[in-house]
């Protein structure tokens, strides 16, 4: 793998997910068979949705990423704190969108300066899952910074076994898609996951697409693994409805760091909002650059 085919897929990996988030968000809350109603296929940036957004608008999932990328560019490496504080001042920004969970653990930060909450059993959302990308691309050649990094800022807001397991796999299976390996290395990582918690077990397909880790999980994996092109994989994603803007990013992040930028379809670029595209380029060329010298 050539420096310029590992950063075409880290490209593809962050665009497309954010091109997963906004597509999504239109749909997010449906079921499969009233987006079928309304919509036919969703398969345009419309925007709209429950949150009322613009064609190519993005949500919390793509927000909260660009919060921490910035934190390790600052930084140039690992500074929790300065994570949180970024989390902080986007929950202030005033987002068009916030998870309870989220902003639960980050009022905590903000009052008690306190970096982590204990276990709990509500935390099994996607929240922490979702936001995790920037580090991966980080970290790509350091496993070991990997996985401190990924559960240390999941920690701020999520701190459960299965969000916890959820975001390792993930990246991981990111990690060996944008150096280039086959997908029976990406297959071994679902395997591993399944074999540790048996509920994220994806086929059958068990049809949902909630907040809940495990179903956010099982519909990445099995449109990921089931579709043959970085559009019909995130077509027939965010069709499942559900929570669609997470479910579509976290998607899109797979598929594009398995097809490269080349295949996000240009109509969904051009439909972005392009001020976050513009960040996400820079981003990932600098988070790319950090992983070099690590």
């Amino acid at each position: 793998m050539s420096t310029e085919q590992v950063l075409n897929r880290a490209l593809g990996a962050y665009l497309g997910f954010a091109c997963g988030d906004a597509l999504g968000a239109t749909v997010e809350f449906m079921t499969p068979k009233q987006i079928q109603k309304r919509y036919g296929v969703h398969r345009d940036m419309i925007g709209g949705g429950w949150l009322g957004l613009e064609a190519g608008q993005v949500t919390d999932d793509t927000q909260m990423s660009l919060a921490l990328g910035q934190a390790i560019i600052d930084h140039q490496g690992w500074n929790i704190r300065a994570v949180a504080d970024n989390f902080v001042a986007w929950l202030e920004s005033g987002p068009p969108d916030i998870g309870d969970t989220c902003r639960r653990g980050i009022i905590r930060y903000r009052d008690s300066g306190e970096l982590f909450g204990l276990p709990r059993d509500g935390d099994a959302g996607n929240g922490a899952c979702m936001r995790n990308l920037p580090v991966v691309l980080a970290t790509l050649n350091r496993p070991d910074c990997f996985s401190e990094w990924s559960l240390q800022q999941s920690h701020i807001t999520h701190n459960h076994p299965l969000s916890n397991a959820a975001a390792l796999t993930l990246g991981r299976i990111v990690n060996c898609l944008i150096n280039g390996q086959e997908m029976d290395a990406c297959k071994q990582e679902a395997e591993r996951l399944i074999g540790q918690y048996g509920e994220f077990a994806y086929s059958p397909y068990p049809g949902k697409a909630s907040g809940y880790i495990v179903d956010t999980v099982q519909t990445v994996l099995h449109y990921f693994f089931s579709t043959d092109s970085f559009e019909s994989c995130l077509i027939a994603t965010v069709n499942q409805g559900g929570d669609a803007d997470t479910t579509g990013a976290l998607a899109g992040m797979l598929a594009g760091a398995k097809y490269g930028i080349g295949q996000i379809p240009g109509r969904w670029l051009q439909q972005m909002d392009q001020q976050v595209v513009a960040q996400i380029r820079q981003q990932t060329t600098e988070l790319m650059r950090l992983a070099g010298s690590l």
